[in-house]
């Protein structure tokens, strides 16, 4: 493909050629019936496209040749190909009626900033290989920095050594700052981390022996709602990991006094806790942990590493009323958001701050002669390579700046405020339009909603105490909004009867089905989760294109699903 070919197929992946245009009533039948696949008609036309692909496990390969073509192909016969062999195994996380996991969206500015960070591809894991793509991510995540209302100290001015990285993913930033922390943490206890192997004496070596039991020793820590990537990474690191309980009664976070008794358990029984994440926004329930107390505890645990996963929720960092989330963050070591899920920036997008950046240097730097250059030798530059696994690197600093100056402070603000405020919307509807059908398992947070089925009243028989609502207090915090307890389910504890296990039993049955039955139409996607042994559905508002119609769409969709699987579990019963 040459310059000229480059030029008409890029024409025709993100549009129609002039050419060939026709009138919108022409083209919206062309696009039922041509195979060829358009960036923008794509984008366009989500709302009407089935959400979930509904393919067979090996579909593609019967659709494809046995081997690559020996002579090369037009392009307007891969084109045809995206149509007809991959876009029937797509699910549209673009798709307005995505409200599973958490959003990944993509947005036009994004989209072109890959667009010409393919153009520049350089593997750019020191500032010579493309002094532009280092430099335009510092000034960039310096810029999110203090949008997200971080401490001083993540800035890459700061007198700390601060500053941020952009690495693949929240999974990956967790596993680069164990890394670290495990390192550091070996350094403070063990004389000999930074000595020569083969210059030891041999009682140096006796000493090795010590430092090796102690490598067995560390442990990772999340809460039981931490999301598996740190145990992932645990495993990874060659570290173990242990889960600390969270309850009901504190809304799913971890607290300071959890913690505490956790540390004081383990060092107790002769592990050293080294790492700990702590979550702004859990995945299950989109939980705060208590971070004012967690960093209090760490004043009595210094060398304990206090990671933020902040993935999806710390993008509403960039809104004044959740910055007070940020108090406490300056006695923490590592903070991350993922700008790729809702900061209108494609994957991959993961920002990592720390307030010093010397531990990932002492633990990932290594310089082979051919790596060495005066630039990197003189100190006054940032080789990124240091702060991550990998060597090399894509520009990705150059979508995040096309996406910041496309939409402005404002209309990022806009853009989270707006999902905000339909996740409530929708929560009131469950509370209050179809509380018969429906409870609330969490309060709703960041624009996620978690709920279950509700057996109807004459058949609880005398069940009743399972679901009394008495659990008491108020839920009136910031990612509340003000939401009584009293409109939440509580979960039930340790000590339940063989009623309550009946009950939870056929609730949760009832929630599987329904939300196996609506994700079986492909009309709206959303995802369950497991909490204290309570099946509940999750439902997201907060891709782009989403609005209040949609959402009541997915409201509506879940009523009738629900009324209907009712009904077909009483005819069940009632046949036996």
């Amino acid at each position: 493909m040459n310059a000229e070919q480059f030029r008409r197929a890029g024409h025709s992946a993100v549009n129609e050629s002039q050419s060939i245009r026709f009138s919108p009533a022409v083209s919206s039948i062309k696009r039922r019936t041509n195979s060829r696949i358009i960036v923008v008609d794509y984008m366009t036309s989500l709302e009407s496209r089935r959400v979930v692909s509904n393919v067979s496990p090996g579909y593609l390969r019967p659709l494809l040749p046995s081997k690559p073509p020996d002579e090369g192909e037009d392009w307007e016969d891969i084109q045809k190909d995206i149509g007809t062999k991959i876009m029937p195994g797509l699910t549209h996380w673009q798709s307005p009626n995505f409200m599973a996991f958490f959003p990944a969206n993509a947005t036009y500015p994004s989209i072109l900033g890959e667009m010409y960070s393919a153009a520049f591809t350089a593997p750019a894991f020191n500032w010579l290989c493309s002094p532009a793509c280092t430099e335009l991510e510092t000034i960039v995540l310096d810029w999110l920095c203090n949008l997200l209302h971080l401490p001083a100290s993540y800035l890459s001015t700061s007198a700390t050594g601060g500053g941020g990285v952009i690495q693949g993913s929240a999974s990956e930033a967790i596993l680069t700052v164990m890394i670290a922390a495990r390192e550091q943490y070996m350094r403070r206890h063990c004389r000999l981390a930074t000595k020569d192997k083969l210059s030891r004496t041999a009682s140096e070596v006796e000493e090795e022996y010590g430092e090796w039991r102690l490598r067995t020793r560390l442990v990772a820590l999340g809460s039981e709602m931490s999301h598996s990537s740190t145990q992932k990474a645990a495993m990874v690191a060659g570290v173990n990991y242990e889960s600390i309980p969270v309850d009901v009664t504190d809304q799913f976070a971890l607290t300071g006094r959890g913690l505490m008794k956790a540390l004081q358990d383990l060092t107790r029984r002769g592990w050293e806790p080294f790492y700990l994440t702590v979550t702004l926004g859990t995945t299950s329930t989109c939980a705060v942990d208590h971070f004012k107390e967690i960093a209090e505890v760490k004043r009595h645990y210094p060398n304990l590493w206090v990671h933020v996963d902040a993935a999806y929720a710390g993008a509403a960092l960039l809104l004044e009323e959740y910055q007070g989330l940020t108090d406490g963050f300056e006695a923490f070591d590592s903070f991350d958001v993922n700008v790729h899920k809702w900061l209108l920036t494609n994957f991959d997008a993961s920002c990592l701050f720390v307030p010093r950046r010397e531990p990932l240097i002492s633990a990932l730097s290594i310089t082979p002669s051919y790596l060495q250059n005066g630039y990197s030798s003189s100190g006054l530059v940032t080789d990124y390579r240091d702060w991550q696994i990998p060597l090399g690197r894509r520009f990705r600093a150059l979508k995040i700046w096309f996406v910041l100056r496309s939409y402005g402070i404002k209309g990022m603000k806009d853009h989270i405020k707006r999902h905000i405020g339909l996740g409530e919307r929708f929560a009131i509807w469950v509370k209050d339009e179809r509380s018969d059908l429906f409870e609330l398992v969490a309060p709703p947070s960041f624009a996620l909603t978690v709920l279950r089925v509700r057996l109807p009243e004459q058949d609880l028989k005398n069940n009743t105490a399972y679901l009394d609502t008495g659990a008491g207090g108020t839920t009136e915090t910031e990612i509340n909004e003000g939401l009584a307890r009293d409109d939440v389910l509580p979960i039930p504890h340790e000590g339940k009867n063989s009623a309550d296990v009946d009950v939870q039993a056929r609730v949760n049955a009832l929630t599987k089905e329904v939300y196996e039955s609506i994700n079986a139409t492909g009309d709206i996607f959303l995802t369950a989760t497991m909490i204290k042994d309570v099946y509940a559905i999750r439902v997201v508002s907060a891709n782009e294109q989403t609005d209040e119609e949609h959402l009541r769409k997915a409201f509506e969709i879940l009523v009738k699903t629900t009324e209907d699987t009712l009904r077909a579990f009483k005819g069940k019963a009632e046949s036996r």
